[in-house]
């Protein structure tokens, strides 16, 4: 029988996030990332959205490791939840690692995992898998791509990079790598789409560092600046531009803080010496020497900047004399809070800074150009489009067939797939479960269609409540149904339809206990069917109707 390896993407296709490998080769499996989306806006009451790893929990026995490419929530935010079900050695970089480990200390799991911390240039034996880590540049320090060797070929899996020639650390991407493993032969490549849709390249990172010099230069103002917290060089480069301007540094937001503190330990920051302060000390300094660091770049309802534009942060109140500048750009869903949180600025009198002309804000993802850099040097048998939506996925293949790649050895593939590769075929062979774990909580994977299909319809109609008060002894009512309502109407201005209301539960309890029935669940039924027709005839809406019969 010819020999397989089966590639099954459990997260990451057809959406930004939630990014999860599998990959499956002589009866054993090596993971790469562990990611977790954010919630969309009808996704009420939910923290965050995991992969459905039902799949590696069946086969459990045969997994020899999860493999991170980098520190990213997208990547690695699924981590705790689907070890507390499935229980696998990480093997990462330095700085990923002291990420994973503070998730880890945070969810009780830090005694019972195996955390091993592999350098770039080195390579791990998991079973049948050798997986070389190769360096990459990205909006987060220590990040890499796999080379993952098997007797069938070696496929190269290049997680979220760009190539960046004058990157903060020095260390640019190890393009020469690339070069040999395609001189070697690449059984396949999957790579990166998200910024597949624009032309050219993706600008230095260093070029932020000019901008923000430009920023601090002879302003009088005090100066926020709000950038993602795992950007550790852009951080580095508004700790330089504040030392080099004479001013003093504070940070306010816990992901913020928490990255400070993993990163200046293991020395991916370097902080010159009296230059970091407490948010509560640097309040004393004249403004034109305060420079504040906060989350809040997306708009998130809990981040420090959103708590000082709504004027709720404890420590730091805003207003004119105060300057914001916003080192992000918006991840797709959340430009409307964004602009929410950019319209209270304003209104409070502080300058902000956000336009994306002035290079505040560069991305980590390759362009079109850089992709091309990377299939050409790596010359794949096949290719697997991975991280981004639809049109990313079809756009990556268009650009691999303008590069000489047949359109057979191509798969856009959907989360679950099963794609398998002999030596001279891919193709998609059925699937796997696969698909969405809402976190609500502390539950996992408690609330399901059914309970969200429920939470929206609350949000959209609201609920209304029928108390039936019955007899015991005959089941007829005893005083006339109590009505409550939730998010439906203002019950004061409505007292002539919640009196209608009650004549239509009375009637329909009355038809019920007519016929001497005993069973409270064709009482509930007959009243929700007669009071959900009723209003919707009435008042053209469909809230949830919940029956509660209380015999007495």
């Amino acid at each position: 029988m010819a020999e397989k390896l089966k590639i099954i993407p459990l997260g990451g296709l057809d959406e930004i996030g939630k990014n999860m490998t599998v990959y499956e080769y002589g009866g054993e499996i090596v993971v790469v990332d562990c990611g977790m989306a954010f919630p969309e806006d009808d996704m009420y009451g939910i923290d965050l959205v995991i992969p459905d790893v039902s799949y590696l929990i069946k086969n459990r026995s045969r997994i020899r490791g999860l493999f991170i490419t980098h520190g990213h929530e997208d990547h690695i935010g699924a981590i705790p939840y689907v070890l507390k079900q499935v229980n696998m050695p990480i093997y990462c970089t330095r700085l990923t690692a002291g990420l994973i480990r503070l998730k880890l200390e945070e969810h009780g799991l830090l005694k019972n995992t195996k955390l091993i911390t592999v350098e770039a240039g080195e390579t791990v034996r998991a079973g049948k898998f050798n997986v070389e880590f190769i360096h990459v540049n990205h909006s987060i320090a220590d990040s890499v791509a796999f080379a993952i060797h098997t007797k069938m070929g070696t496929v190269v899996h290049t997680g979220d990079f760009k190539i960046d020639s004058t990157p903060i650390d020095g260390d640019v991407i190890d393009l020469a790598r690339f070069g040999e493993l395609g001189k070697e032969g690449v059984l396949a490549l999957l790579a990166d789409s998200t910024n597949v849709e624009r032309p050219g390249f993706t600008m230095s990172e260093s070029l932020v560092g000019k901008t923000f010099m430009r920023q601090f230069q002879g302003c009088e103002e005090r100066i926020i600046v709000t950038t993602f917290a795992s950007n550790v060089h852009r951080i580095q480069q508004v700790i330089d531009a504040a030392a080099a301007n004479g001013r003093k540094v504070a940070v306010t937001g816990r992901s913020m803080e928490n990255m400070m503190k993993v990163s200046t330990d293991l020395g991916y920051m370097k902080v010159p010496k009296n230059v970091l302060t407490d948010v509560n000390k640097i309040k004393g300094l004249p403004k034109n020497k305060q420079v504040i660091v906060t989350t809040g770049s997306q708009g998130e309802e809990m981040s420090a900047l959103y708590r000082m534009a709504f004027s709720t942060h404890k420590q730091i109140e805003v207003g004119p004399g105060d300057k914001v500048i916003i080192s992000a750009s918006a991840i797709p869903g959340n430009e409307v809070t964004i602009s929410r949180v950019i319209n209270e600025l304003f209104r409070k009198g502080v300058s902000v800074v956000y336009d994306r002309a002035d290079m505040l804000h560069v991305s980590g993802h390759a362009c079109q150009e850089e992709l091309k850099i990377i299939h050409a040097l790596t010359k794949p048998r096949f290719f697997i489009p991975l991280h981004g939506e639809q049109r990313m996925l079809q756009i990556h293949a268009q650009l691999a067939q303008q590069m000489g790649m047949q359109r057979n050895n191509i798969a856009i593939a959907e989360n679950g797939n099963v794609i398998e590769i002999t030596g001279r075929t891919m193709k998609i062979n059925g699937s796997v479960p696969s698909g969405e774990l809402y976190v609500d909580g502390s539950g996992v994977g408690d609330v399901g269609a059914v309970v969200m299909r429920d939470r929206r319809r609350l949000a959209q109609d609201g609920m209304v409540v029928v108390v039936l008060p019955v007899s015991s002894q005959n089941g007829q009512l005893i005083a006339p149904p109590e009505i409550i309502t939730r998010g439906f109407i203002y019950v004061k201005e409505s007292e002539d339809l919640m009196r209608e209301l009650q004549t239509v539960a009375s009637n329909a309890a009355d038809g019920v206990s007519r016929k001497r029935s005993r069973d409270d669940g064709e009482l509930r039924g007959a009243v929700k069917s007669a009071v959900s027709n009723y209003l919707f005839k009435s008042t053209k809406r469909n809230p949830m109707v919940i029956p509660v019969v209380t015999r007495l």
